[in-house]
């Protein structure tokens, strides 16, 4: 059943202005204003959702994958069965996660607070960006001293300008507008992140505001091609102006808007639209890969349709991940006893570190790239070299799960008090 939410009264004004006033009690910024709506959070406290963190961690295997094969990997994700693939997972679960934990934390603890936790987060994602700006940096320079054809990987990268005049495009880089190949998502994160504030206080007026503003600037973004540019001449790659519909959609869904959408995720029309629809484009899909199947697909259909902008978020991207959502509740649904299955583990572990583990895997893909151009090598060893990324990277998270725990072992120790010895021991 839909949870009923209560209106709360709002503050008049008059009494906003004599608690301004001079010889009145002010009211501190740390606490919560009185907002409208007060949020049923989809999970609560104390409770994690493990879903978003199988899937997050599925996300970010494919984009190791994607990044370290393009060519021969392609079918071990979902890239090539469908319109979608894991950035609007990656950026759907994003917000949805952000919703949670800091939405919490300000419509709790009120604005302010909110505002300085979301803001650390965008530090620690800016600076994460950073440092694998200057791992890749060093890989690509690296690369081209062991290399046969040493401008290879500086033009595969994308980074000739960065070795031609480093002192200014490092500077690009630090403004967001540099960046080397396959670093597109953290820079659209940042900017995501930063706006989070924003989504969050127009929701404490009207739980639908966010939402709403955020289609009209989808659309907006579409009819008037809004955009960022990049050093020296272009766009980033992740639009903010549209892909901030899926991150805003997500945090939607985390602040009870989910629960209002249950009686149409259980319904068996949508079920079957969504499977058709998914259908569907994995035969489009196969076209690309089998140009002999788009005769079977009439040319009025194809003009329609394409191009279908990535950069952008096309509709059809979008309409693909929900089907895809819609499939995926049904049959994992949050109760499902696989997600604390072992064999799973380290999915959800990769999930919850996802900041570390992303960096970890687009520095390890492109090393994993050029030692496979290097040795010319075939499909197994490919193969093996995803294996093996996708060992370190299990690794790495059960590392880093492992010190967590160590940590928060010790400050028990610490703040539990230790028993007086007895007289004369």
């Amino acid at each position: 059943m839909t949870a009923r939410f209560r209106h709360l009264r709002l503050t008049a004004v008059s009494d906003w202005i004599a608690q301004a006033s001079p010889g009145t009690k002010r009211t501190s910024l740390a606490q919560p204003l009185s907002p409208v709506w007060k949020p049923a959070f989809a999970v609560v406290p104390g409770q994690r959702e493990l879903r978003l963190d199988l899937f997050r961690g599925l996300a970010l295997w494919f984009v190791y994958i994607d990044h370290l094969s393009p060519d021969v990997l392609i079918w071990l994700t979902i890239r090539n069965y469908g319109f979608s693939d894991a950035t609007e997972i990656f950026i759907f679960i994003s917000g949805f996660t952000a919703g949670l934990v800091y939405g919490r934390a300000t419509f709790e603890s009120g604005i302010v607070v909110g505002t300085m936790r979301v803001l650390r987060r965008v530090w620690q994602i800016y600076t994460a960006h950073l440092l694998l700006f200057l791992a890749l940096i060093a890989e690509v320079a690296y690369a081209t001293t062991i290399a046969q054809k040493p401008s290879f990987y500086v033009q595969e990268m994308e980074v000739g300008e960065f070795f031609r005049q480093p002192g200014i495009e490092m500077i690009q880089a630090l403004l967001l507008r540099f960046r080397p190949l396959n670093m597109d998502i953290l820079p659209l994160y940042v900017v995501l992140m930063a706006a989070l504030p924003v989504i969050l206080q127009l929701a404490r007026y009207h739980r639908n505001l966010p939402l709403v503003l955020s289609a009209a600037l989808y659309i907006i973004t579409l009819r008037y091609d809004l955009h960022l540019s990049t050093d020296p001449d272009g766009s980033w790659s992740f639009n903010p102006y549209a892909w901030q519909l899926l991150f805003v959609f997500g945090v939607w869904c985390a602040l009870g808007g989910g629960r209002r959408l249950s009686w149409l995720l259980e319904s068996s029309v949508v079920l079957w639209i969504a499977v058709a629809y998914l259908c569907a484009a994995f035969f489009l899909v196969l076209t690309w890969h089998f140009p002999s199947l788009e005769s079977l697909i009439p040319g009025w259909f194809m003009r329609v349709i394409y191009p279908i902008d990535k950069t952008n978020l096309d509709v059809l991207r979008l309409a693909h991940f929900l089907a895809l959502t819609i499939v995926t509740l049904r049959f994992v649904p949050g109760s499902w006893a696989g997600l604390r299955s072992p064999y799973l583990r380290p999915l959800v572990l990769c999930g919850q570190y996802s900041l570390q583990i992303f960096t970890l895997s687009v520095a390890l893909s492109f090393a994993g790239y050029v030692l496979l151009m290097e040795l010319d090598a075939g499909v197994l060893l490919h193969f093996a070299a995803a294996v093996a990324g996708i060992w370190i990277l299990c690794t790495v998270a059960r590392t880093f799960a492992w010190y967590r725990w160590a940590i928060s072992g010790c400050e028990r120790e610490t703040a539990v008090p230790s028993k007086p010895r007895a007289q004369g021991s």
